[in-house]
């Protein structure tokens, strides 16, 4: 059906505009304040190797808004390498861990050709049969335009990407007034019992995270949906040059993060980017927004540590 935009997503259409290539860029940033130290470091003899993709456009990158995020998991005792070159077998060789963050297609500015797919068929191949060989990967990939730049990759593990705006008028951050921050609680069950909420011992327990508008995901029958949508919760899909007037389809059944367990490797894939980021927003007429493990009263930067301790098969 078509209806308008709610006035809670206007922050999604914020983040398109922040884009690279867009003026207002420089307004959205990785937090200069954020604190990466790891007070228990996973890794202090063995360091397990990740290889972070840097060679698809990609929105995030381990010198820009994922900065903490690397920065944080160096702290764990990971060694990690930016990726420069498109996916093969050699490229991936001696490495543990791949994470992908919001490629886009061959368009860096998000214009039309933003959503073709940000791998060839041959890479998505290479990625696939690496991770059925034993290594983990991590893939995000964010509302429109990523889910649509990601779509070939994620088919390879039987991932549905909507590939829209998700959102839920009962489970939101209500401190935002934007009902694409979505919240995933222990106790609503949407935050599911798994190693990765689990942690090592109770002082790693996820029991709240948000996530900052993404798109929803569908797995296959053996993946594990780890942050469910609840019944409540909608995809959008806003029509080019229509002022907010869109298609909503429900995205009950759906997630916003899935792990599978592919051949000899680990999946976990995220229909969100910025809750794994530490990001302030500029906003001059304002206070500074804040997007990610920088949130207070949430716990999404030991979901953070978690989901890699997963990968690393350490949990």
């Amino acid at each position: 059906m078509k209806r308008n935009i709610p006035q809670s997503f206007a922050l999604a259409f914020i983040f398109l505009l922040l884009a690279p290539g867009s003026p207002a860029s420089a307004q959205q940033m990785a937090d200069p304040n954020f604190d990466a130290k790891v007070a228990r470091p996973a890794y202090t003899k063995k360091h397990p190797k990740v290889l972070f993709d840097e060679a698809h456009s990609n929105f995030h990158t381990t010198d820009g808004r994922y900065k903490p995020f690397a920065s944080l998991i160096i702290n764990d005792g990971y060694q990690v390498t930016p990726n420069k070159e498109k996916f093969q077998k050699k490229t991936l060789e001696g490495y543990e861990i791949l994470i992908i963050s919001n490629a886009v297609g061959p368009d860096a500015n998000l214009g039309a050709a933003a959503k073709e797919s940000a791998f060839t068929d041959e890479e998505c191949d290479a990625v696939r049969d690496w991770v059925r060989a034993g290594g983990s990967l991590l893939l995000i990939a964010d509302h429109t335009p990523f889910g649509a730049a990601a779509e070939t990759l994620g088919k390879r593990f039987g991932v549905d990407m909507s590939k829209g705006y998700t959102g839920d008028p009962q489970n939101y951050d209500k401190e935002s007034g934007n009902e694409g921050l979505i919240i995933y609680t222990r106790e609503s069950g949407r935050l599911a019992d798994h190693p990765i909420t689990k942690g090592r011992d109770a002082s790693e327990q996820i029991n709240r995270i948000i996530a900052f508008t993404g798109q929803s995901l569908k797995g296959p029958p053996e993946s594990i949906a780890f942050m469910k949508l609840a019944d409540t919760a909608f995809d959008q899909f806003p029509t080019p040059g229509s002022r907010g007037e869109g298609t909503t389809v429900s995205a009950a059944g759906r997630a916003q993060g899935i792990v599978i367990k592919f051949g000899k490797g680990r999946v976990v894939v995220l229909g969100e980017a910025a809750m794994l980021s530490a990001q302030v927003i500029k906003r001059p007429d304002r206070p500074d927004f804040f997007m990610g493990m920088n949130r207070a009263g949430i716990d999404n930067r030991q979901f953070a540590l978690n989901l890699m301790h997963w990968l690393s098969h350490l949990l």
